[in-house]
C-alpha cells in the first residue's frame, strides 16, 4: 500500500475538517471517519435518496500511522465478523446466534482500538444480511467469503485515532448527481442480493463446509487453517 493515499468521503454535505469522536459509534469498526480509496463508491455512498450529495477528497500520509488490514489472508471472515458483532446490531434471538456472538466476540476479536487507521469490508445492507445468515447458520463460511464478491460492494478505509485525524488533508469536493448515483447504489444492492439468493442462500451445502455450530462445537480459534 503506498504511503500517500487519497480518500473519499460520500455525504450529503461539504466536510472540511472531519472531527475526532465524532460520528455513529454502530459503524462496522466504531467510532471513525469512514472514506474509500475508489470514487466512484464513495459517489453512490453519498446518494441516500436522489437529492444527491457531495464527495469530499482527502489525502493522508500513512508512513507515520499502524494501518490495521482486515483482509485475508492475514484476516479471516470470522474475524471480521466478530468486530461487526462487537459494533453493529445483530438479531440474536434465536439460541445459536446468540451463542455464536459469544463466542466469536470472546475468541475472535481483534484489538481494533491500538490502531491509527483501518482498511477492510464495508458491510453494506446487503453484506450484514449475509453476515447475520451465518452467524445464525444459515448459510457456511465458503458461502459467505463467496457472497462478499457479490455486487463488487468494495473495501473502506477508517481514520480512528487523533494522529491520524490531524494528518487527514482536505482538497476539495465535487457535487454528485442522486438521479444517477442513487439508483447505481440501489442497483449494486439489488444485484448483489439477487446472486446471492440464486447461488448460495439456496445452493447445496458441501460436504466440507463449516457451519457456524461447527466452529462453536469443535472450538476453532483463529488461527485454524480450516478457516482460511
Amino acid at each position: 500500500m503506498p504511503d500517500i493515499l487519497t480518500l473519499y468521503h460520500g455525504s450529503s454535505g461539504i466536510i472540511e475538517t472531519p472531527e475526532f469522536g465524532n460520528g455513529n459509534p454502530r459503524n462496522d469498526y466504531g467510532f471513525g471517519f469512514y472514506c474509500t480509496e475508489n470514487i466512484e463508491l464513495a459517489k453512490e455512498w453519498a446518494c441516500f435518496s436522489r437529492n444527491g450529495g457531495f464527495v469530499n477528497i482527502y489525502q493522508i500520509n500513512t508512513s507515520n500511522l499502524s494501518v490495521l488490514e482486515l483482509l485475508p489472508p492475514a484476516y479471516n471472515l470470522v474475524q471480521w465478523l466478530a468486530i461487526l458483532v462487537n459494533n453493529r446490531i445483530f438479531d440474536v434471538s434465536s439460541p445459536i446466534a446468540s451463542e455464536a456472538r459469544d463466542y466469536i466476540t470472546e475468541h475472535f476479536l481483534p484489538d481494533i482500538n491500538i490502531y491509527d487507521t483501518i482498511k477492510g469490508y464495508r458491510a453494506d445492507d446487503s453484506y450484514f444480511t449475509f453476515a447475520a445468515d451465518f452467524l445464525s447458520n444459515t448459510i457456511s463460511l465458503k458461502q459467505l467469503g463467496r457472497a462478499m464478491t457479490f455486487g463488487s460492494l468494495g473495501e473502506q478505509f477508517v481514520i480512528k485515532s487523533q494522529k491520524a485525524f490531524t494528518l487527514l488533508e482536505y482538497l476539495k469536493n465535487e457535487p454528485v448527481d442522486g438521479k444517477v448515483y442513487f439508483d447505481k447504489r440501489q442497483r449494486r444492492d439489488k444485484d448483489a442480493r439477487e446472486q446471492y439468493l440464486k447461488r448460495e442462500r439456496n445452493s447445496a451445502r458441501s460436504s466440507d463446509d463449516i457451519f457456524m455450530i461447527d466452529i462453536i462445537r469443535e472450538e476453532m480459534k483463529c488461527d485454524d487453517p480450516r478457516l482460511q
